[in-house]
């Protein structure tokens, strides 16, 4: 396990040279975020680990719309909002769901009062005492594995794509390749932006989290991604879903997922 956090690390626009490994609530982290492989301009993924004491955190992954000026900026002022309000309020117990639904909000205002136009999904999960809460707004996601394989909770992307696959109109696997998968219809920066927040889940030992951008859930299956972290300690665990990600970003295939993009992840799992 690599130094345990006691203040938040945050990555905004940064790229990333290797898996980051950090203790944080009562269990292990790992993170990493890169730029679209041959890109050029700035890395549009954020990354949020915030500490709430020894057994509590929030993780925070937000992606920049491609395509809409200063993504970058929007994706920055939603993770570090999110923690100032986590860091404002850790003191206090049985926050962080106001906490959270604050900063969410305040970044949405602050973006939306840059007037660029830049917009950002977000997707945060609380952790305390091995008990976690899912929060998203957009189509970067959150998956929840036991060591067996199970996937325990998947998030619902807020787009058109997502919402056929969960009304039975798309298989999710056909969904992955769809044109129109990069459309979003939820996101920080519009006004008429909503948070979803998923059911409270207690972790078992070996349950595995990750938080990622549509750079890794557009890349691979979610099956895939379970069978890569769902054994093994998990530094190793996540340079696989690193190296496994970015193999299908560089090789295109007509079968096979693929689509360039910043990356963004993080991987959880209790001690």
């Amino acid at each position: 396990m690599g130094l345990t956090l006691t203040e938040p690390e945050l990555y905004l626009g940064k790229d990333i040279a290797g898996i980051v490994t950090f203790g944080i609530a009562q269990g292990v982290a790992c993170a990493f975020t890169r730029r679209a492989p041959d890109k050029e301009s700035d890395n549009e993924d954020a990354l949020g680990l915030i500490p709430c004491g020894g057994n509590a955190a929030v993780l925070v992954v937000a992606d920049g719309l491609g395509g809409l000026p200063s993504g970058k900026q929007a994706s920055s002022i939603a993770v570090r909002q999110v923690s100032r309000s986590i860091v404002a309020n850790c003191s206090e117990q049985g926050a962080f769901r106001e906490a959270i639904l604050d900063g969410i909000e305040q970044a949405n205002q602050l973006v939306m009062a840059t007037g660029s136009g830049g917009g950002t999904t977000i997707a945060v999960v609380e952790i305390e005492n091995r008990t976690i809460r899912p929060y998203h707004v957009g189509d970067s996601e959150i998956l929840v594995t036991g060591q067996r394989g199970k996937i325990k909770y998947q998030s619902i992307s807020h787009s058109p794509m997502g919402y056929a696959v969960e009304a039975g109109l798309l298989e999710a696997g056909d969904a992955i390749h769809d044109k129109e998968r990069h459309i979003v219809s939820n996101i920080i920066g519009a006004s008429d932006m909503r948070v979803e927040i998923g059911p409270r889940i207690t972790l078992a030992p070996l349950d595995t989290l990750v938080i990622g951008s549509d750079g890794l859930f557009d890349n691979l299956h979610a099956g895939e991604i379970k069978e890569i972290i769902r054994t093994g300690p998990l530094p190793a665990a996540a340079e696989q879903l690193l190296q496994a990600c970015l193999a299908r970003m560089t090789q295109f295939s007509e079968v096979l997922p693929h689509k360039p993009d910043d990356l963004g992840f993080i991987l959880f799992r209790p001690q």
